[in-house]
């Protein structure tokens, strides 16, 4: 239904974008990090955030769990409720993005269809990153333990045990983290971001602070 089928009028904003660039010296992004559990989405989601703020980007990040223990937590892992995490998600990170900020997101999202859609509603502020370690690299690794409760039958639908994962087939940008450093994939990240979004960055570069 359209917005005037429901006596709703959009209201135009004051500021457009040449203004937010003006202000923020760059333009509004959205960073979907996607990949497996225990990929490392989240670690280098936080990791970049911290540097390109140090650079003088405008950012944040939105976090699966962390998004889950508030705006989605009334949604579970079923097909139809993983789509609308995805759903809601993008509408924010679209938001983000009209506003002038980089939105870092760390999310599974394993299906192509919800990260489609997700990129139709960020428009061309939209990039998909793939963060590809492969399953095997992710089982090694499971600082949760979430892969172990997986094959227990502790947890059902788990993406790349009980239930898929889609990889990406044509992303914006790839990281290997499941061989490369943290440090490594978080260098190749600032190199894309900087590269694809200049804007009032410096040179110094901080250390990752997080984990996974």
């Amino acid at each position: 239904m359209s917005p005037e089928g429901r006596n709703l009028t959009v209201t135009a904003h004051a500021l457009n974008a040449t203004d937010r660039r003006a202000h923020y010296g760059h333009d509004g992004a959205v960073l979907w990090l996607t990949g497996l559990s225990a990929s490392g989405k989240s670690s280098l989601a936080m990791a970049l955030e911290h540097a390109l703020t140090a650079l003088g980007y405008s950012c944040y990040v939105l976090d699966g769990d962390n998004i889950r223990t508030g705006l989605n937590a009334n949604l579970g892992f079923s097909p139809e409720d993983r789509t609308e995490n995805i759903r809601r998600v993008s509408e924010v990170a679209a938001l983000f993005a009209d506003a002038g900020l980089i939105c870092i997101t760390a999310f599974i999202s394993p299906y192509r269809a919800d990260r489609a859609a997700a990129r139709s509603r960020c428009k061309k502020a939209f990039h998909e990153i793939h963060v590809a370690a492969d399953i095997a690299a992710c089982e090694a690794r499971d600082p949760k333990g979430l892969y172990r409760k997986a094959r227990a039958g502790e947890i059902l639908e788990f993406t790349g045990v009980s239930a898929p994962y889609e990889a990406p087939e044509h992303p914006d940008h790839v990281v290997d983290s499941g061989v490369e450093s943290l440090d490594q994939s978080l260098q190749k990240l600032i190199a894309y971001v900087t590269a694809n979004l200049p804007g009032c960055f410096g040179t110094v570069v901080p250390s990752p602070q997080a984990s996974d």
